[in-house]
């Protein structure tokens, strides 16, 4: 096994944890893989994002965490509700194009929430919230959404592990 060492040349944070190895270590971690979407007075924006996670059942809250570093942040930090969508394996399509623009709907034909929220087709899950909280998680915001409606359907998910995009094989 090998360790994060407390004296990391790289880390400029002063927190005892160099940045490559800590990112390394967090790689080992399989996460899903989803793109939110929120509507501005410019038009709707995605973004990809692999820090999503279930805070609370009752009532019913999650989060996911935007870099401040992006330029959709304040689009997402700004805004009322948002809509997070779980992405099946077969939409690695989708994750590339969010994670590099996030105002290319160009051929998606999004349909739209009450709230006016671009809607992705084809996603294992989604989650329409409203903004709850955010709070500061150093160089991301921690947002958390009260979620209004949730949809499933049956299929394998895109998952990020060790830098690289799969799938789940799965077995009975």
């Amino acid at each position: 096994m090998q360790t994060i060492t407390p004296d990391a040349p790289e880390d400029g944070g002063g927190n005892g944890i160099g940045r490559r190895a800590f990112r390394a270590a967090l790689g080992r971690y399989a996460t899903g893989v989803t793109v939110v979407t929120t509507r501005t007075a410019e038009g709707p924006v995605g973004i990809t994002a692999n820090s999503f996670t279930s805070v609370s059942l009752d009532p019913p809250l999650a989060l996911w965490c935007p870099a401040k570093a992006s330029a959709r942040f304040s689009a997402f930090t700004g805004a009322g509700h948002y809509a997070i969508h779980v992405l099946a394996a077969d939409q690695l399509d989708l994750c590339h194009r969010f994670s590099r623009s996030g105002v290319d709907f160009a051929g998606l034909d999004p349909a739209e929430t009450p709230e006016g929220l671009p809607l992705l087709h084809g996603c294992l899950a989604r989650f329409d919230c409203a903004a709850h909280a955010a709070h500061d998680g150093g160089d991301h915001a921690i947002l958390v959404g009260r979620v209004l409606r949730a949809f499933v359907r049956d299929g394998t998910p895109l998952l990020f592990w060790h830098g690289r995009y799969g799938d789940f094989l799965h077995r009975d």
